[in-house]
């Protein structure tokens, strides 16, 4: 990236890059503020070309991640990791590239003014200039930056370090590179408006198009069906395919046309590979897919979060869930979407990642989650659950982990309704409450002698509560139900049964700074809490941040272990890598390969263990209690 031309001048901006798009947007006002009502054409022009070549791709992309629809056809299924995202952040460089380029050619090129809005000439000689001039210019070029090694390894290997395909990588590539992409561009626009054939709208398709057949041969999804190759056997050194494409990026020496891979053929540089790969994936029906080891069963959280998953724009679903003001717009669209889920979704794909060779993939129920408390939908949901369980048997999978409300005890019993009613099943479905009692439990300094536990009736709070007073911790259990507060205090042992005590007000807890809570609790309650208190929680969505004076944990999550490959995506607002507890506890049920269900109550005399299972594959806890006191 030292060498002249291989950094962008706009690298040090950031977002502020498109400050630069101001002197466009300045002139078109200008224009029609001061010169007799006239809106310069042209400035209105480039911008309207630069917004849908930029939409484009994000259609493409958004397309590409579809993992429901398209994973069958998936040519690279690697995963795309944060690396690769974070590298292709900047993919529209080019597209502010040609937009200065496309304002200087403007005034350069005097014939680009007044064009019409059609000319049938402009597009044969179009034609004509882009498989005569563009192509073989293109692919000689190409060939010449993967065949020169300074030109490889300072301009064109950033293009080539993208792992998996994807539409960012087709814009991933130097200053250089786009310069002479910019001039294969233009020749078949400047050429049919030198000779007067020029148009308005051969410059919007001609661009348009350009762009579309980049997304197609990044995408990383053959669509194109083998079966127009076989009906028209000419057409397949006409137009390349997504595999085709992925080829060249697998293997480099190979496959270097633009878009008509009649010149490989003639250059003698055609993957002998192109069509049988291209065949086997179009007609294979999905059978070259990995059967998942693991499913980590989700459920959307709300309208706003529901913008978060990768087939709506990857970079943010690249980073921890917050409710981003650019996406509002959307807001009404995803209110739609909602009710078309609910009419019609089953169970569906939304990433995956692989673990040791195994593969790990995320389902969503398509619920939202003020749903499962209407007492009209539960059956409905608890049938998609049982659906998206009976699936995963058919397919092979070894652990279905449910999350969140998809486990609620009063929809489904913590799972058991499902194993109790399929008392077959080889899949063994995991709640991973177990995993997440061991990381609160864990979030606590060593030298605590008492807690308040809020929501202590529930799985999670009866677990908690039992371990602490077997730890001869005193646990004051928020409670108003004295009978299920007696059931849980006989499951005690009797020299501990003393450490449980029932509390009715939360003023009962005014002197402990030790708060667990597992039920949500307004700011007034809050202010029950002594000075210095810190909250633990397990409750969603989280407690607010009310007090200033005291500090609040995080959702109980682990990171994933270091060797994760192909991850890229955020689980809902846990940081990069890190996953829900119930997720880690899913996972480390497969990685030990217990053969148990894990559903109903939790087991306590299993926490110590699964902890230290958790610990031995490499999951790192992450709450902020114990990074504070690491950093301390």
């Amino acid at each position: 990236m030292d060498a002249p031309l291989a950094a962008w001048p706009w690298d040090n901006l950031g977002m502020f890059k498109y400050v630069l798009y101001g002197p466009l947007v300045g002139k078109a006002l200008y224009s029609w503020v001061y010169e007799d009502k006239r809106i310069e054409y042209w400035c209105l022009h480039i911008l309207i070309i630069s917004v849908l070549r930029g939409l484009i791709h994000i259609l493409w992309n958004s397309f590409s991640n579809m993992l429901f629809l398209n994973r069958a056809r998936q040519i690279n299924q690697r995963g795309v990791d944060f690396k690769q995202i974070d590298n292709e952040w900047n993919w529209d460089n080019f597209i502010l590239l040609q937009a200065a380029i496309a304002s200087m050619g403007y005034y350069i090129f005097p014939c680009s003014e007044s064009l019409p809005r059609w000319n049938t000439k402009g597009f044969i000689a179009l034609q004509i200039l882009h498989v005569a001039v563009s192509e073989p210019l293109y692919y000689v070029l190409h060939r010449h930056f993967h065949r020169n090694k300074y030109l490889f390894t300072h301009y064109h290997s950033l293009h080539h370090s993208s792992p998996v395909p994807q539409i960012p990588t087709a814009g991933h590539a130097t200053l250089l590179e786009h310069i002479v992409l910019s001039v294969i561009v233009a020749i078949p626009i400047l050429g049919s408006s030198i000779i007067g054939y020029g148009s308005i709208s051969l410059i919007y398709g001609y661009i348009l198009m350009f762009d579309f057949l980049r997304c197609l041969g990044h995408c990383n999804v053959e669509i194109i069906p083998h079966r127009w190759f076989e009906t028209f056997p000419f057409l397949r050194y006409l137009l390349y395919t997504p595999t085709y494409h992925s080829l060249h990026h697998t293997e480099k020496d190979s496959n270097f046309c633009l878009f008509m891979p009649l010149f490989d053929a003639l250059g003698n540089t055609l993957n002998s590979k192109s069509w049988e790969d291209h065949k086997k994936i179009t007609s294979a029906s999905g059978e070259h897919v990995r059967v998942p080891d693991f499913v980590f069963l989700a459920h959307v959280v709300d309208v706003t979060a529901s913008m978060h998953p990768p087939f709506v724009l990857r970079s943010v679903a690249s980073l921890p869930y917050s409710p981003k003001l650019f996406m509002l717009p959307f807001w009404p669209l995803a209110f739609s979407a909602m009710f078309a889920l609910w009419a019609w979704s089953k169970t569906f794909l939304i990433n995956f990642y692989w673990l040791r060779g195994r593969l790990h993939q995320t389902w969503a129920v398509p619920r939202y989650g003020f749903q499962y408390f209407l007492p009209f939908a539960q059956t409905g949901i608890n049938k998609q659950i049982e659906d998206a369980i009976l699936r995963a048997d058919r397919l092979g999978v070894k652990v279905l982990s449910l999350a969140a409300l998809n486990k609620n005890e009063s929809l489904n019993g913590g799972g058991t309704l499902f194993v109790d009613k399929h008392p077959n099943l080889k899949v063994r479905v995991v709640h991973g409450n177990t995993c997440t009692a061991a990381v609160i439990l864990n979030e606590l300094p060593k030298d605590v002698k008492e807690v308040f536990l809020t929501g202590a009736t529930s799985k999670l709070g009866r677990a908690i509560a039992l371990y602490l007073c077997r730890k001869r911790v005193r646990v004051l259990m928020l409670t108003l139900s004295t009978e299920r507060f007696q059931k849980i205090q006989k499951e005690a042992p009797i020299d501990c049964q003393n450490y449980l005590v029932q509390v009715t007000k939360y003023q009962a807890a005014q002197h402990c700074k030790t708060w667990i809570v597992g039920k949500w609790i307004t700011p007034r309650e809050q202010n029950w809490a002594p000075q210095g208190t810190h909250f633990h929680q397990f409750v969603v969505p989280p407690i607010l941040h009310f007090r200033r004076d005291c500090t609040y944990g995080d959702l109980a999550a682990m990171r994933l272990p270091d060797d994760v490959e192909g991850l890229g995506f955020c689980e809902y607002t846990m940081d990069r890598g890190v996953a829900h507890a119930c997720h880690a506890g899913g996972v480390v049920h497969l990685l030990e390969g217990w053969t148990h269900h894990e559903v109903g109550a939790i087991d306590v005399d299993k926490i110590d263990l699964v902890w230290e299972a958790a610990l031995k594959h490499g999951f790192k806890p992450v709450s902020s209690l114990r990074n504070r006191q690491i950093s301390s």
